[in-house]
Formats: C-alpha cells, sequence, structure tokens
C-alpha cells in the first residue's frame, strides 16, 4: 500500500529509464561509456576564471529574477539584431530543462495538449503530464525527418503547443529550413504556441541551423550555455518569446527557481564570444567515427547536429532493451535503449561526447553484438 499523501501528478509519469541503464551498470570497474548527454570539454577558461573571482569575491546571493543585467542586455542586443521582433524579450532561466517548466507551468492547463516530435527528449513527455497536459507524439520514423502532414492531421482544438528540438535529441537531426518554415507557418495558421529547443544549435555539422523564429513571432525560444559552453552543472539557461509571455514564465521562476545561479551567469557573459569551432570539429571527427566504423552492421540515419545517433538494432534481437542489457552484461557497454525517448523500442542512442579512444572501444563492442 503507497503513501496516501503521494499525489496523482507524481503517478502521472515514471523515472527516467535511463536510470536503470546506470543500475543496470552500477558494478562495472571500466564501462564504455557511450550514454551521458553532456559535453565531455571543460568551461573556456575565460568562464572559469569569471566563476572563479565571482567565488572569491563572495558574490553568492540571488539575481534579479530575469537574470544579470549584463548577461541578459547583451543576449537582448544579439537577439533583436537577429530577429528584427519589436516583441521579442530575454531573460536568464535556470537551465534550458527549467526554461521548458516555466513554459509548459504558463501556457498548459488540464487536458490541453503538447505536440512533439517522437523519438523525442524524455523530458518533453513527463513535463508534459506533470503540468496535466496531454502527450501527443507525431513518430519521425524510419528516417527522422519532419512530416508536415502527420504533424498537421494530430492538431486538434485542445493542442496549446508544439515542440521542435533541432539538432534533436537522441536522433542528431537537423530540420531542413523548408522543414523550419513549414511548422512554423503551420503553428501560427492556428496559434498554436510553438517552443523551440534550440540548446544544440552549434553543434551543426552538415547543414546550417534555422530557428523558427525566422518565420514565427510568436516562437518561444529556450537556449542555454550547458551544452555549447561545457556548463551543464551551472545551470544556465536563455529564453526569448513574446513580452507578454515572458512576464508569466517569470512569475512562475520567482516561485520555483528563484533565478539562474549567479556564479553561472557570470560564466556564462564571459564566454559569449569564446569560438567553440575547435570543440565543434572535434564532435565531428567522433560522428564521422562513429558513422565509419558501424555502418557495415548497423542501419544508421547519419546524424547531422547534436553529439548523438540513433542506430536501429541489428537483427535477431526483440528490442532494445534486450541488446542494451547483452551489451553491458557482455562488453561493459553503456548505451540508452528507444523505449527511454519512445513507445518503439528498435533503436538505441549513442552518445559520442566522450574521447575518441572511448568510440574506438566502443565500435568493437558494437561491431561484436551486430555479429
Amino acid at each position: 500500500m503507497g503513501l496516501r499523501y503521494i499525489s496523482k501528478r507524481a503517478g502521472s509519469f515514471e523515472s527516467s529509464g535511463i536510470r536503470r541503464v546506470f543500475d543496470l551498470a552500477a558494478d562495472l570497474s571500466d564501462p564504455i561509456n557511450l550514454s551521458i548527454g553532456q559535453p565531455d570539454f571543460d568551461v573556456p577558461e575565460v568562464g572559469r576564471r569569471a566563476m572563479l573571482e565571482a567565488v572569491n569575491s563572495r558574490q553568492s546571493g540571488y539575481t534579479p529574477t530575469q537574470g544579470l543585467a549584463q548577461l541578459r542586455d547583451e543576449i537582448q542586443l544579439r537577439v533583436d539584431k537577429q530577429y528584427g521582433h519589436s516583441d521579442r524579450s530575454v531573460f536568464i532561466s535556470s537551465g534550458t530543462s527549467g526554461a521548458l517548466t516555466l513554459a509548459l507551468l504558463a501556457t498548459v492547463d488540464a487536458g490541453d495538449e503538447v505536440i512533439f516530435f517522437e523519438p523525442y527528449f524524455v523530458m518533453y513527455h513527463a513535463l508534459t503530464c506533470m503540468v496535466g497536459g496531454l502527450p501527443v507524439p507525431v513518430s519521425t520514423y524510419p528516417d527522422f525527418r519532419y512530416d508536415i502532414d502527420r504533424l498537421a492531421d494530430v492538431i486538434t482544438p485542445r493542442t496549446k503547443a508544439i515542440i521542435l528540438n533541432s539538432p534533436a535529441n537522441p536522433t542528431g537531426k537537423l530540420a531542413t529550413r523548408a522543414e523550419i518554415k513549414a511548422i512554423a507557418e503551420l503553428a501560427a495558421k492556428h496559434d498554436i504556441l510553438l517552443i523551440s529547443d534550440e540548446i544544440y544549435r552549434t553543434f551543426c555539422y552538415d547543414g546550417e541551423f534555422v530557428s523558427p523564429a525566422e518565420f514565427n513571432e510568436r516562437t518561444l525560444v529556450l537556449d542555454g550555455f550547458s551544452k555549447s559552453s561545457g556548463m551543464p552543472g551551472w545551470r544556465v539557461g536563455v529564453v526569448h518569446g513574446q513580452k507578454e509571455l515572458v512576464e508569466q514564465m517569470l512569475k512562475f521562476q520567482q516561485y520555483t527557481f528563484v533565478c539562474a545561479p549567479r556564479v553561472g551567469q557570470l560564466g556564462a557573459a564571459a564566454v559569449l564570444d569564446v569560438d567553440m569551432s575547435e570543440q565543434i570539429n572535434s564532435y565531428r571527427k567522433r560522428r564521422d567515427m562513429l558513422v565509419e566504423g558501424l555502418g557495415n552492421y548497423y542501419e544508421i540515419n547519419k546524424p547531422e547536429g547534436a553529439f548523438y545517433m540513433f542506430p536501429k538494432i541489428p537483427d535477431g534481437y526483440k528490442t532494445a532493451s534486450e541488446f542494451v542489457e547483452r551489451g553491458i552484461k557482455e562488453y561493459s557497454l553503456l548505451v540508452i535503449p528507444g523505449n527511454v525517448f519512445s513507445s518503439v523500442d528498435t533503436h538505441f542512442r549513442i552518445s559520442y561526447s566522450t574521447t575518441e579512444a572511448n568510440i574506438l572501444r566502443g565500435i568493437d563492442a558494437l561491431i561484436k553484438l551486430a555479429q
């Protein structure tokens, strides 16, 4: 019998399936870890210096809820220059995931529908349930392309928001300009909020990054420094959108996260102009190593961005969960099964945010699993 004071909300979603993989691997001494969804490079030196200076000068107080002016104002200038929208306000959130939480709290009522593309980042489904909304996944299988007709077919009068993530986690797919434009215009036509999760925008290898805010002024953009600047633990996200919506999100931030960490914001302000092309080129090389090494053994849609790929399991396996468990037990290999990101359990996620040596170990183990 469960505790009587646990809420129905808590039972509306499950813990992340990624935790099960880590539980299975808990006793491994030297795992081949291709599961971690965070960059393996450090915060640029100028950012580390700024954060150390903040700590040493005892800057540990709250900031304004909307963020430090020196960071927020500079980003506002850049956003205004890029989009030229008359109604686009910026604020600093406690991480991009925190921004998504605020966005759904401010827009979704019980029974409202939130559309996102499947496979999806795990929080889209869980947070929609958390706020009482109804998740509506739109399949992108088998090629992970964004089909505008599939999207249009699931829109109803209860549709409140569409979440777009490009480049995408877990597939690494980068939406084309035509796809982005079509999604943006469809959302505008139906007066649906379009939430663009752009946390991987820096990691583009085979095409240009395009934001739907170019085509739809009501797009709410979520971004941040966790991936692009190697600072996921500092929880510094960026939000920009219509002023009225931003003000409502800030109201929820006041009563939840309060503000993003001061030290992280100061570090973020220091790295705004740091060139990260060396790191991006390194990730492109690792992507290519995996594609070349596994191409004869796995069905792979070559990822164009982020630092993930989502291969199909080889013949002979019933589910990706079975495949992943065997990889852990026989080769100490950590990858994530597709049912964590989808109702379909036919693929698995590889993160290539790790050393080249670790990737070579992973390729060897994956080839053995395929054979």
